[in-house]
């Protein structure tokens, strides 16, 4: 098996039965899961071959030619998800129901087709709406749509990419010894004052925060972990190794986890690679525009960041949203 995402060497405690057996065990004691023994000596395996099964998709998909990616990572992907509901429910799947993907997008793609404009629309039954309520306790996300930009701008690594808008969409947070550091034009950016935005970021991440006013930065100290709190405005850039706080307060997809945020453009990404050949064909041979960096770049972050925060949701305190 190839050995090329570095994002699974954190998961080799989990390739040992007996070390698989035990977290599950802890898992299913903290969500008071009646016979959590017996249950985690029957789903340590299943868990380490959803693991397994997601890493060799994904190793395939760093040495894979483009056109092939998406397909590989989406796979990868599910299998990841799955390995996280078994630390949930260790009954999952308990019907087929449970085994769609839980989002569509249209098939046929319109002439004059752009990838930032098209939409995916959530569904009631499936692993989107599984995991949305099972891993981050979101419901009543039926019916909803997201188009490709409104997702991608919520993507703090790809802050940087003017083809997904000219617009700055996320603003770094400055680690200091007491909290960290941002610059007072947040307060304008949000149109709130401080106090406002304390309330609004509890709001949205069910964590206190308290915000000091300076006259060129604002102070804002987290009451806890940032890297665990999935629901977050706040989202780490893993390319640059920082935190930032997206500025699009008005999106339908500011409070989305990240997570939710690759899973559904993974999705769309796949299903283009599988049934809209001639568009997809077309669009690597002669990059007409900037779908192809916008998608390259996309892929290049998602192989290397989805295994990154399954993992941190994994070892997480579970922290409610």
């Amino acid at each position: 098996m190839p050995e090329n995402n570095d994002n699974f060497d954190k998961y080799t405690p989990f390739f040992s039965a007996s070390s698989s057996q035990l977290f599950l065990r802890k898992c299913y004691n903290h969500e008071k899961i009646a016979d959590a023994e017996m249950k985690s000596y029957e789903n340590c395996y299943p868990f380490i071959y959803h693991l397994e099964h997601a890493k060799t998709y994904y190793n395939q998909a760093a040495i894979a030619p483009l056109s092939i990616q998406p397909i590989l990572c989406f796979y990868g992907f599910a299998q990841l998800l799955k390995a996280c509901l078994l630390t949930i429910d260790p009954n999952y799947p308990e019907s087929t129901s449970l085994l769609a993907h839980g989002v569509t997008t249209r098939k046929r793609k319109k002439q004059q087709y752009e990838f930032l404009k098209d939409e995916v629309k959530t569904q009631k039954n499936g692993l989107f709406t599984c995991i949305s309520e099972k891993m981050f306790r979101i419901r009543h996300l039926e019916g909803e749509k997201y188009s490709m930009g409104t997702l991608l701008k919520e993507i703090p690594d790809m802050h940087n990419a003017s083809w997904v808008t000219p617009q700055k969409n996320f603003i770094a947070l400055l680690q200091t010894a007491d909290g960290f550091q941002l610059p007072q034009s947040v307060l304008d950016k949000y149109r709130m004052s401080s106090s406002r935005l304390e309330e609004f970021l509890k709001s949205k991440t069910n964590q206190m925060y308290h915000i000091s006013d300076g006259s060129e930065i604002i102070l804002l100290k987290p009451a806890g972990s940032l890297m665990h709190n999935a629901c977050s405005p706040i989202r780490y850039n893993l390319q640059e190794g920082r935190f930032m706080l997206s500025l699009n307060k008005d999106s339908p997809a500011f409070s989305l986890p990240e997570i939710l945020i690759h899973y559904l453009i993974s999705y769309n990404l796949s299903i283009i690679a599988r049934y809209e050949t001639e568009w997809w064909a077309e669009l690597l041979k002669t990059m007409p525009n900037d779908d192809y960096p916008c998608i390259a770049q996309f892929l290049k972050i998602s192989q290397a960041k989805v295994p990154s925060l399954i993992f941190e949701w994994l070892k997480s305190e579970r922290i409610g949203c």
